[in-house]
């Protein structure tokens, strides 16, 4: 019997994501069911359950290991302790949920921005890349010498909850300034309704900035200066070679990474080099197909 798949698991607020490889990474089962209404994690565990026991009966194989991308904090006794789109998991033992699904395989999880940065690097053949998920939030990875950072079981790196205005607005962590209160989609179409006088939603900013509207420009220059400015200070300190947008706002928006590129020129420091930026080539598939690499690296 054929031993050497793996499963990745994408576990969004919304919805969930399942991809299974075979050894030669060819694709042989991927597919996405959305959450039940908000009820408990309980319901939402049992619903993951029924779909990984249809995904284990039609696959007709064992699985090697599985890999878990996971938007929520989790501690180190495994418990969540953050999960600001699904609070009710707040508490939940990730590990006694996950295992008793898979009883013969290994089983590892790690943050949906890291793994996404994972997956991107592997595609882009870059062993020093920091990537950013422009979205809903903003999430990201930091890969290094081909390995994650700061690595597995030592917490996520959450680029979302940088500093970057001091006096800055709320967040829903709680501080004030972070990268997420500033640069996200719906902080961008907040920050852009304000100076256009009239709600604003994505459609409507995305046909404005390609049509040179000075309320949409400056709605988006100010959401790149705070990307800049998060990239910029993680260039000072570990200088990755690559710096990639992904997320759903910022690959909708055409054009945004030349945007960010020139905030980054303005900020550069004499000597230095300048960060180069790309867009991301994964778009919503790179923390499923980041969670399949985690998999990969699961020694059973």
């Amino acid at each position: 019997m054929e031993t050497a798949h793996h499963l990745g698991v994408d576990i969004g607020g919304t919805k969930v994501a399942l991809r299974v490889e075979a050894a030669d990474t060819r694709c042989v089962h991927e597919t996405v069911f959305t959450w039940h209404p908000r009820h408990s994690a309980d319901r939402d565990i049992a619903q993951l359950a029924h779909h990984i026991g249809e995904l284990r009966e039609g696959l007709g194989t064992s699985l090697r290991a599985v890999g878990v991308a996971m938007p929520a904090t989790v501690g180190a006794d495994e418990r969540i302790t953050a999960w600001p789109s699904r609070p009710e998991w707040t508490g939940t033992d990730l590990g006694a949920a996950l295992r008793p699904l898979f009883p013969d395989a290994a089983v590892a999880w790690a943050d949906d921005g890291d793994l996404g940065a994972l997956a991107e690097a592997r595609l882009a053949g870059c062993d020093d890349l920091l990537y950013m998920g422009v979205g809903t939030g903003i999430g990201g990875g930091l890969v290094m010498g081909g390995e994650l950072c700061p690595g597995l079981g030592r917490g996520s790196f959450e680029i979302g909850h940088t500093v970057v205005e001091l006096d800055g607005p709320q967040c829903v962590c709680g501080r004030r300034g972070c990268l997420q209160a500033i640069a996200s989609g719906p902080a961008t179409l907040r920050h852009a309704a304000r100076l256009r006088g009239s709600d604003v939603d994505f459609d409507a900013l995305r046909q404005a900035w390609c049509d040179g509207q000075p309320w949409a420009v400056a709605a988006l220059r100010r959401t790149c200066r705070a990307l800049a400015a998060a990239a910029v200070s993680v260039q000072e300190l570990v200088h990755p070679q690559l710096l990639l947008l992904g997320g759903g706002f910022a690959i909708g928006i055409p054009g945004l990474d030349t945007l960010v590129s020139a905030e980054l020129d303005r900020l550069a420091r004499p000597g230095q080099p300048q960060l180069r930026v790309e867009p991301a080539s994964l778009g919503a598939l790179s923390s499923l197909r980041g969670a399949v690499e985690l998999a990969r690296l699961i020694r059973p």
